[in-house]
């Protein structure tokens, strides 16, 4: 008996991190810990989860599936909570269900606390706060650029570079979702996920019609960067895979990687068929230039040539391009936009968008207007632009990252990291002997707003102003409004909460500028870099109109029919509630206001 209960005793341990790990009786979960932070998850699967705790400070580990002595697929990194749990994440173990199923786990602590909190589920609930009424995001953890867009049956496929298993950056897969107004968004789940060439980073989508590809007439074809960095080396190359269910399942090509190079920074494929040449276009992001490259079938590409060198901001990295042919309203005359991405070196500091207006041949893009950067947002906040492609009526549609570099791992969000700017419509204006980017919300958004209260035609005069104008509750609203200076050398509006917490915005009329202060518009004390005053040029001259879109933790601004456009983030501790107006040295008269909530 004495023998007996020293055994039980010694088994206890290993009984309670059982009991301790799982609420279920049908199954157990064993962890073994050894030397230099090595530790192996024993179980046999019959959920379909099993749900890690994560601690956003932690270091990464590193786990790999083993199946009979064998590791399966490429491994993991997760942040698994040491001293405190932030959330869980879900791993999905369905596969191995019924088997004995080992996971080696790399560089995590015996001591830490996830140990003991681990457990299994057939059902996953993300806790995500706050969530923005009307603007998309993922389900749960990380996400950056938008890829692969595209339109197909009535829906519009928009996939994201996701982290599945934490709300910092890593793990690189493709989430998925689809909406058919760009305000409603369901999620599909995660099509690809990394593999023997490496994490699946950013790239585009088309619909081949005519089967050029032999993968089938209409048949989806996903572009992405294959990135694979190693202790040996750090390599992007571009791989392939194929849809036949319009986008909702792919196939990963036996050929892959189809294109690689010597460069260090070559990715972000962005992929179109050019009509007059009956040929597919690769666009690439490569250093601080693009890369262009023709094919006939979608897998054996040439090279044609390079763009950059002079032209625009090189602060930092080109990323995400696109090249898309716009009509310059009012002439009928057509020109190409090629976008470029670039970290850091935006006006503001960290990421943002620039463009350049000119021709393009079917192999080469000439700048038709060097000597001047343009950026399409002036704001923080906008980043990785990028169009969907087979847009039904000959529409350019636009959607960006609402983030920046700078920040967006200290974001201060729970469950999730990451939004996606209100989708865009692109077209073309003249305006000096200079062509210009403009940018419009999308029509599908005047269906999701309600009416609220509207004003014609008040006189504003003096500095004081008070919130004196209510705004819906719960933080998501737009205001449109018509402004006609009589005078004034600024025209301010403030957008603001009880709590004192303020969005200040104003025309500089001598500068002819567009102001947006966020410093004291909530927390901004997450990094030196949030708090920040924006500007963008404006024209003050005649009717000034302006939209603004608040959506809880954002505002983006869109002046004069969307000759400019501001995007930055914002984390009021409570949502903002009221509205007011001052001028400064003169007047000006609102000729309408007119507010919308968009719950």
């Amino acid at each position: 008996m004495p023998g007996m209960i020293k055994r039980l005793l010694t088994m206890l341990p290993v009984l309670l991190l059982c009991i301790g790990a799982s609420a279920d009786s049908d199954h157990g979960i064993r962890v073994r810990h050894f030397s230099n932070e090595q530790n192996i998850i024993e179980l046999r699967p019959v959920h379909r989860y099993l749900l890690l705790p994560v601690e956003d400070s932690a270091p990464e580990g590193r786990l790999f599936f083993v199946q009979d002595n064998t590791v399966s697929g490429p491994g993991i990194n997760v942040r698994l909570a040491r001293e405190r749990i932030d959330y869980y994440v879900p791993l999905d173990i369905s596969e191995y269900r019924g088997r004995n199923l080992q996971i080696d786990v790399q560089a995590v602590p015996e001591g830490s606390v996830c140990w003991k909190n681990l457990s299994c589920s057939d059902d996953f609930s993300a806790d995500v706060s706050p969530v923005p009424a009307y603007h998309h995001i993922p389900p749960y953890g990380w996400m950056n650029d938008p890829n692969g867009m595209f339109y197909k049956d009535g829906v519009y496929h928009l996939y994201y570079q996701h982290n599945p298993y934490g709300c910092t950056w890593g793990n690189m897969h493709w989430g998925h979702s689809t909406s058919r107004d760009f305000v409603h968004w369901e999620n599909e789940g995660t099509p690809l996920e990394p593999d023997a060439w490496g994490y699946v980073f950013s790239g585009s989508c088309v619909v081949d019609h005519e089967n050029t590809s032999g993968f089938g007439e209409d048949a989806v074809v996903a572009f992405y960067t294959s990135s694979k960095p190693t202790m040996w080396t750090d390599c992007q190359t571009q791989s392939i895979a194929v849809s036949t269910d319009g986008g909702y399942v792919f196939d990963k090509y036996e050929g892959n990687p189809v294109l690689g190079s010597g460069l260090r920074d070559f990715r972000d494929p962005k992929v179109f068929w050019y009509a007059p040449g009956k040929h597919w276009v690769m666009i690439l992001a490569a250093g601080q230039e693009m890369q262009i490259f023709s094919s006939r079938d979608l897998k054996d590409w040439k090279y044609q040539s390079s763009f950059g060198l002079t032209h625009g901001a090189h602060g930092g990295v080109w990323e995400c391009p696109d090249l898309v042919e716009l009509e310059v309203e009012g002439t009928g005359e057509r020109k190409w936009v090629l976008i470029s991405n670039i970290n850091p070196g935006g006006p503001f500091g960290g990421s943002a968008t620039q463009y350049f207006v000119g021709t393009f041949d079917g192999k080469k893009f000439v700048n038709g207007y060097p000597g001047t950067t343009k950026w399409m947002d002036w704001g923080k906040d906008n980043y990785a632009t990028v169009t969907w492609s087979n847009a039904p009526d000959g529409r350019c549609i636009a959607i960006g990252w609402m983030s920046n570099w700078q920040y967006q791992n200290q974001l201060p969000l729970r469950g999730y990291r990451g939004a996606n700017t209100i989708a865009r419509e692109l077209s073309l204006y003249e305006r000096d002997g200079d062509v210009y980017l403009k940018s419009r919300p999308v029509k599908e958004m005047l269906s999701a707003r309600t009416a609220v209260s509207s004003e014609k035609s008040f006189r504003v005069s003096g500095m004081d102003y008070s919130l004196d104008r209510a705004l819906p509750e719960g933080g998501a609203f737009e205001v449109e409004m018509k402004i006609r200076n009589n005078g004034a050398e600024k025209i301010g509006i403030v957008v603001g909460n009880t709590a004192g917490e303020t969005v200040g915005m104003y025309y500089d009329v001598a500068r002819m500028r567009f102001v947006m202060d966020r410093t004291e518009s909530g927390r901004v004390d997450f990094s030196a870099d949030f708090p920040a005053v924006t500007s963008a040029p404006a024209s003050v001259d005649g009717t000034i109109t302006l939209r603004l879109f608040f959506d809880r933790t954002s505002v983006e601004a869109f002046g004069n029919d969307g000759e400019f456009v501001m995007t930055n983030l914002l984390f009021p501790s409570e949502p903002y509630s009221g509205m007011g107006f001052y001028s400064d040295r003169g007047a000006f008269s609102v000729v309408s206001l007119d507010i919308y909530s968009m719950e």
